[in-house]
């Protein structure tokens, strides 16, 4: 009885046991199809806002700038050479390089003793030639009378014989006086015949007189040139370079010395990319007199001088694009520059209408920027890229007057994102990502004193911030640190601002 018993109490404890597991397993099972049916937890997070800098869309009438380089030339200059040799006899204390002339100086002489006897050998013929001129002139008038007094002789004689006929005709005259008046008065023509032979002769002499006074004044010309080319002179106000003659030195014929060049008729020389040059063109398609701005950096100080576009290379050289432009330095700009100088040129382009300046980190490379929408979110808008120039674009939008854009893109801003606009030109602004705080809060609005656990709790958030740099920190902290803190400063710090 006492076995059945036991076998009994084990049957009973093995099904008790069964059944609690039976229920267990049930327990289980719909413990886990109900945490099934459930939507999955999700723990609740703070929307992060970004803090980004935006500047103003402000549309406006703009004069784009090229930027690009080219070297000072001299508009005006002259290779002095010296058209006859010789030793250098003398020579200009300003005949060096870098020497200051003005017009008409005389830079150099050589020897001239060879010249000067031509010159008083020419000056001697010429006197000889004045003076037989002077005595043909003067044949000629002795002529002229020699030939008036025949002409009335011979009319003498042709009276006679017309007085000889008429008394032969009355009877009282004879033949024989007749022939003697008629050869007297052949005579008196032959000898006017004569006389104007002397008279064509003396004008002749005159003629070759003056000839030979012309060519007594050319060889005298001719000397004095040779004289005058002993000497260089400098035809225009210049400054010198590249000497190279020295007193005593021995020169050849039209041999080089230097350079002549007027400092004040100064030009740069310049080339422009194909796109550039036809943004340089007038509605007719010729060149447009553009202003342009020539700068230079010696050493701190920076060399500026104005000009405008004068002309165009007329050949595009070999190996070369664009076009090569020349403009003319302004005389009162233009003695801060030397011929060789590098320099920046800056060239002003037509008017562009209804466009704004943006920074170039502001637009994508597809020209979509990122607006300030409602609730501070992003929106993505498309522009039209017109014109770039340094770390700025000049760009074209409709509807975009006065609306907020970032200024710095990155790839974690997008459309839809909300922000927290840095406005720089708004008073008490500090950007995180400056270097610097604004100091616009320290010296505008109005200011609290602050009792020493509020300031210990506004100093405890400005040092848990993270993202602030330690410049701008620096800064916040010593303006906690005083007596009277401006209110605007404390507003933005407890409402995380300066988070």
């Amino acid at each position: 009885m006492r076995f059945l018993g036991r076998v009994f109490a084990g049957i009973f404890l093995a099904g008790l046991t069964l059944a609690l597991l039976v229920t267990a397993g049930g327990m289980v099972r719909n413990a886990l199809q109900e945490r099934q049916s459930r939507e999955p937890f999700r723990p609740m997070r703070n929307e992060q806002v970004a803090a980004v800098n935006v500047v103003t869309f402000q549309s406006g009438n703009i004069h784009p700038v090229i930027t690009v380089f080219g070297a000072v030339q001299s508009g005006r200059s002259l290779e002095l050479r010296v058209p006859r040799g010789g030793p250098v006899v003398q020579i200009s204390p300003d005949f060096v390089a870098g020497g200051i002339v003005a017009e008409g100086a005389l830079l150099l002489s050589t020897d001239s003793v060879d010249e000067e006897q031509a010159v008083a050998r020419a000056t001697t013929n010429l006197s000889e030639s004045e003076a037989a001129l002077a005595e043909a002139k003067a044949s000629v008038l002795l002529a002229q009378d020699d030939l008036r007094v025949t002409q009335d002789q011979a009319a003498l004689r042709q009276q006679a014989l017309a007085r000889q006929k008429d008394l032969l005709e009355r009877g009282a005259g004879t033949e024989a006086n007749i022939e003697t008046a008629a050869l007297a008065a052949s005579q008196a023509e032959q000898a006017v015949l004569s006389k104007r032979q002397a008279l064509v002769r003396a004008e002749a002499s005159v003629k070759q007189a003056e000839n030979a006074l012309s060519l007594s004044q050319l060889s005298l010309d001719e000397a004095k040139r040779q004289l005058k080319d002993t000497a260089l002179y400098a035809e225009f106000a210049g400054v010198l370079g590249e000497v190279s003659i020295v007193q005593g030195g021995l020169v050849n014929n039209n041999e080089k010395v230097g350079q002549l060049i007027d400092p004040t008729r100064l030009e740069v020389a310049f080339r422009v990319s194909n796109a550039q040059y036809a943004r340089l063109l007038d509605a007719a398609g010729a060149l447009s007199n553009a202003d342009v701005t020539v700068k230079m950096d010696l050493s701190g100080y920076s060399a500026t001088a104005r000009g405008r576009i004068q002309r165009e290379s007329a050949i595009v050289e070999s190996g070369q694009t664009g076009r090569q432009l020349f403009a003319q330095l302004r005389v009162e700009d233009a003695f801060q520059f030397r011929p060789g100088d590098f320099v920046s040129v800056e060239i002003t382009e037509p008017e562009l209408q209804g466009v704004a300046v943006l920074p170039a980190t502001a637009v994508d490379a597809s020209g979509r920027v990122l607006v300030i929408g409602p609730e501070d979110r992003l929106v993505e808008t498309a522009v039209t890229v017109l014109r770039r120039q340094g770390d700025d674009v000049i760009v074209r939008a409709e509807g975009l007057d006065g609306e907020k854009l970032v200024a710095e893109r990155t790839p974690l801003l997008g459309a839809g994102l909300k922000v927290r606009p840095l406005d720089p030109d708004a008073p008490g602004v500090v950007d995180p990502q400056s270097s610097a705080p604004s100091a616009a809060p320290a010296n505008s609005g109005e200011t609290v004193d602050l009792n020493d656990e509020r300031r210990a709790a506004l100093i405890a958030k400005v040092q848990e911030n993270t993202r602030m740099p330690d410049v701008a920190k620096t800064r916040i902290l010593e303006m906690l640190a005083q007596d009277s803190v401006p209110k605007q400063l404390i507003d933005r710090i407890e409402s995380g601002g300066g988070r």
